[in-house]
């Protein structure tokens, strides 16, 4: 099966279509930006949209912020690679959404103003918890932001017909990859810069809608290829991946047991635990997610919008089984991988063969994954742009204002820094996703999630359910999680010492997991605690305002 767009009659009728497509996407959203921009007077409208936006508005774009390129190529791709083991990174991140409804959501609503920090510095000393939160906010972001470059620059390899070996416009497969990532954090930083909060908010809720279309209905065109019958679209998967009956069954990719190497065996089933525990705790510690906490007018509107995204992302990671399996059966593990080794490009792939099934040859073809490449790339946008706008508004707000002006400073200066902060993160971003190429978007994604879980998430915690939580903990805390986790990643397989890693012709790997979670994780709880012991600070009229704030809404900005 030909998963390439023609290059001979229909190729420049496709890539000509999905040019248009994507223009007339960014064409709108860049319109939306502009239109928020002139409602975008004071630094609540910049960082928390005025807080204007309803249960159901608010739910639609945290789903628009969470399903994110990892969501619909990365966990397609694993899928189609590795069958039943894919499926684990859609369980994780629906299962996620539950502790951030129990912990996180309605407390951080009702005790924050614009940013994470603003909960953990309410009780203690400002500047070294703010410094500490904007470092994290930071770290996590351009480890997420990283996936969502990197499947880009698949994507649009893939809707150029991009091989290795082939150009476009003089530029080979790598040159190509490399501007997309370019172009893309340009789009993202013009989002940011001039919508801030309610033009991304906006952004992320048309995106939404586009990819929960899109998905349903590849979803529905893979069922009527099989007559919907489950039973024979998992069959012919499994028979296509080359794999037999084990593509179906766990142990392919995770926790799989080497004959005769009882500690590799180990090593494989304790990375398995490392990446549930970081998938499932890292949502609540995740910051350009909380921070969509603070766009609803009431706590009551901010559980609403949690369960509203609950119910828009489940259907969405049940419908991702159907894209990884169908991608599996219609087009096969060989040419995902002769298209993008990682396989980022098996969901577009399957689009392209669902269209030349249903609408006719290669124009059909072309004509469905040029409009599920432009869900894609929306996508791609909405997501990065919230990303960039979390972590610029920490740097403005939390590190800016509170620690360099000491709150001395205007609403208008705080938001200029804001978008400056923006530039400079974007650019940071696109640097390091060109080194990023070679992996899975949503094993970027869930590192992300193992940062956030042990930096952010013992801070939050301690700080909102344990009385005796004083500075030095949360910046123990913040500090301990955040560095061992980098730490054991630089050290890790994801970086150097194999095929697929970041920089695979060097090799100074030492720790064994793909995903620190398992230990870094605990480290961060343990550090919050060690670092609140030694230290004799102490206020409980402090706590206890914070407690009823945080139960009540009362006091809340």
């Amino acid at each position: 099966m030909k998963t390439v767009l023609a290059v001979e009659a229909g190729g420049g009728t496709a890539r000509n279509l999905t040019i248009t497509l994507f223009l007339v996407f960014v064409a709108v959203t860049l319109a939306i930006t502009i239109w928020a921009s002139r409602q975008t007077k004071t630094a609540t409208d910049f960082y928390a949209g005025g807080r204007s936006f309803s249960g159901f508005q608010n739910g639609m774009a945290i789903g628009g912020d969470y399903m994110s390129a990892a969501s619909f190529l990365g966990i397609a791709g694993i899928i189609a690679l590795y069958g039943y083991d894919g499926f684990l990174y859609s369980i994780g991140f629906l299962v996620a959404w539950l502790v951030a409804l129990l912990l996180v959501a309605e407390l951080l609503r009702n005790s924050g103003r614009y940013t994470m920090a603003d909960v953990l510095a309410f009780r203690m000393r400002q500047r070294p918890v703010r410094t500490a939160a904007a470092v994290s906010t930071i770290t996590v972001s351009i480890f997420y932001l990283l996936a969502q470059m990197v499947g880009a620059g698949a994507l649009v390899a893939l809707l150029l017909g991009i091989k290795p070996g082939t150009t476009f416009l003089g530029m080979d497969a790598d040159t190509a990859k490399v501007a997309t990532i370019i172009m893309v954090g340009a789009l993202m930083i013009i989002y940011v810069t001039v919508g801030g909060m309610k033009g991304t908010t906006y952004v992320q809720i048309v995106k939404a809608f586009l990819l929960m279309t899109g998905a349903l209905v590849m979803t529905v065109l893979v069922l009527a290829k099989y007559n919907f019958n489950l039973s024979a679209l998992l069959g012919d998967a499994a028979a296509t991946s080359g794999k037999g009956s084990a593509f179906l069954e766990p142990g392919l990719r995770y926790g799989v047991e080497v004959a005769g190497n009882s500690t590799q065996t180990f090593y494989n089933k304790m990375d398995l635990l490392s990446l549930g525990i970081a998938l499932v705790l890292g949502t609540a510690g995740l910051p350009h997610i909380l921070i969509r906490f603070y766009t609803v007018p009431t706590a009551k509107a901010a559980r609403k919008s949690v369960l509203w995204a609950i119910g828009i992302i489940g259907t969405f990671y049940l419908l991702t089984l159907a894209l990884g399996f169908g991608a599996a059966a219609l087009v096969g593990g060989k040419e995902i991988i002769a298209q993008d080794k990682a396989g980022n490009t098996a969901a577009p792939q399957l689009a392209e063969e669902l269209g030349k099934s249903f609408l006719g040859g290669d124009l059909g073809g072309a004509t469905l994954l040029a409009i599920i490449a432009a869900v894609a790339f929306a996508t791609i946008l909405a997501v990065v742009a919230g990303l960039t706008l979390a972590s610029s508004s920490s740097l403005a707000h939390d590190f800016y204002a509170n620690v360099i002006k000491k709150g001395q400073t205007s609403e208008r200066q705080e938001v200029r820094v804001a978008r400056i902060s923006a530039l400079v993160i974007g650019a940071v971003s696109i640097a390091l996703s060109i080194y990023a190429q070679s992996l899975n978007v949503a094993f970027l994604v869930a590192l992300a999630f193992a940062v956030a879980a042990s930096g952010n998430l013992p801070a939050i915690l301690y700080s909102l359910f344990w009385k005796r939580f004083n500075t030095s903990g949360a910046v123990w805390a913040i500090y301990g999680g955040l560095v061992s986790a980098v730490f054991l990643v630089f050290f890790s397989p994801v970086v150097s010492g194999a095929p697929t890693s970041m920089f695979p012709d060097h090799d100074w790997q030492w720790f064994p997991l793909s995903n620190p979670g398992l230990l870094s994780i605990p480290f961060g709880f343990l550090c919050g605690w060690i670092g609140t012991v030694i230290s004799k600070e102490h206020d409980e009229d402090k706590y206890a305002e914070l407690e009823v704030r945080a139960l009540t809404g009362a006091g809340a900005h």
